[in-house]
């Protein structure tokens, strides 16, 4: 059945353009927008700063870091391999081959590791890293790089990982955390502004 439903997706992909320079897009790309979700969410400044975003961003982190870890424990006991390593005729593969196993997807993992910490803490935002995280995880299928299999998996270890850190004893100390970064930051910007403002001619 997962090789079915990775042929299903896979084959469309490899008959339709649109949709495969879509699915690649996302697949290749959408860490990169994760990794400025959470820059925007920790560093914004004044009126826009919020206090619960950067616990979110903190413990997607940890989130993050904590389930791609258990990933590597995982991949190295089940050695699954590629879908193009494993039906080399049957795979439309779109994007370079990686040597590590095939399962959980680490994509997927981080993704919905820093997705579900943000949903946790503000549904707007959470909302948005959720659906770039599904259609991210289906792109890793469609590109042919992982079977759908995978990518449930590593979905379901960054979700869990996540919870975690959601537990109220360990989120009491993530909030810790956060709090005393947030307060450095604002710190840092409110000094480099007063600078920026003594520094200006005067009319």
């Amino acid at each position: 059945m997962d090789f079915n439903l990775f042929h299903a997706v896979n084959g469309l992909a490899g008959r339709s353009d649109l949709f495969e320079d879509l699915m690649r897009i996302f697949a290749v790309d959408a860490q990169y927008f994760f990794v400025a979700l959470m820059a925007a969410l920790f560093l914004a400044a004044g009126r826009w700063a919020s206090e619960n975003l950067r616990r979110a961003v903190i413990a997607a982190g940890l989130s993050a870091g904590l389930a791609l870890g258990i990933a590597q424990v995982i991949s190295g006991f089940v050695e699954r391999s590629r879908p193009y390593v494993t039906h080399p005729h049957s795979v439309h593969l779109f994007i370079p081959a990686s040597a590590d196993p095939s399962f959980p997807s680490d994509h997927a993992t981080a993704a919905f590791a820093i997705s579900v910490s943000i949903l946790l803490r503000n549904r707007r935002a959470g909302y948005v890293a959720i659906f770039v995280a599904v259609v991210m995880s289906v792109g890793r299928v469609a590109v042919g790089t992982h079977y759908p299999g995978d990518v449930l998996a590593g979905a379901a270890l960054g979700a869990l990982a996540a919870l975690f850190f959601w537990i109220p004893v360990i989120r009491r100390y993530v909030d810790l955390v956060a709090d005393w970064l947030g307060g450095l930051y604002d710190r840092i910007w409110a000094t480099v502004t007063r600078k920026q403002v003594a520094a200006r001619p005067s009319a």
